[in-house]
């Protein structure tokens, strides 16, 4: 009838997805050129361990340097992660969710990776340095196990983790993975990853000394927090739960 909507026509559903497709060949584009100048960057300090160290820079052993180089692999992470499940799931919310963790967690990376630059300070720590020994302590500090990706975890080959991070052989599940199953593994590997994150973020508001690094870190907590949140109540709604 002319001057009616046909509420079973698929060409807004169909729009809907072309216009994500859209978004994400963006965000893409964005994330891997952040990624691969990360990777540069990365290389070039190993080939090159002396360049000056900046006037006023932090320390390299400092919160500062060990935030942004240990910050910066965990967000690479995400990142990895989001495009993995990008491609296993056709459902909106998700889909919208991991773009955005990705598009923030890659932005975020390449400043982090930049004050690096401008400091001076190499892209890696020393090989006798673990990760997140700058938030002193050991493990346990903060309540989390830095040596795991989640609690009981880190007995499949992948010592050295930090907080909250997933294994290989966990991505490599997520990557076999479809629909719901996948959506669901998603959500509880970034779960684990973001309270992984926020801590970090939180040890680093407090020791960090660079203000610039502790406003990004608190935003950081902020954030996550809240997709914390949403990612709990989406598992709620795909009858599932955190794993931790």
């Amino acid at each position: 009838m002319t001057g009616t909507t046909d509420l079973t026509d698929p060409a807004p559903t169909a729009e809907r997805r072309k216009t994500a497709r859209v978004r994400w060949a963006a965000g893409a584009a964005v994330a891997l050129a952040l990624l691969f100048a990360g990777a540069a960057a990365v290389a070039a300090a190993r080939e090159d361990g002396s360049a000056p160290r900046a006037a006023g820079a932090p320390a390299p052993d400092s919160a500062d340097a060990g935030f942004a180089r240990d910050m910066a692999v965990h967000h690479q992470q995400a990142v990895e992660m989001s495009f993995i499940v990008r491609d296993r799931t056709e459902d909106e919310d998700v889909r919208r969710l991991a773009y955005d963790i990705a598009n923030t967690q890659a932005n975020q990376r390449g400043m982090l990776l930049g004050w690096l630059d401008l400091w001076g300070l190499p892209k890696v720590a020393g090989g006798d340095q673990p990760p997140m020994a700058w938030m002193g302590g050991g493990e346990g500090d903060g309540g989390h196990e830095h040596g795991g990706h989640h609690p009981g975890g880190g007995s499949d080959g992948d010592g050295g983790l930090m907080a909250g991070m997933a294994s290989r052989a966990e991505l490599e599940r997520l990557a076999r993975l479809d629909g719901k199953q996948a959506e669901v593994f998603y959500l509880q590997l970034m779960t684990d990853h973001h309270k992984g994150g926020v801590a970090m973020a939180e040890a680093c508001a407090s020791r960090c000394t660079v203000p610039v690094e502790q406003r990004l870190a608190q935003g950081m907590v902020k954030g996550q927090q809240s997709e914390l949140g949403l990612m709990r109540d989406m598992l709620t709604e795909r009858k599932a739960r955190p794993r931790s």
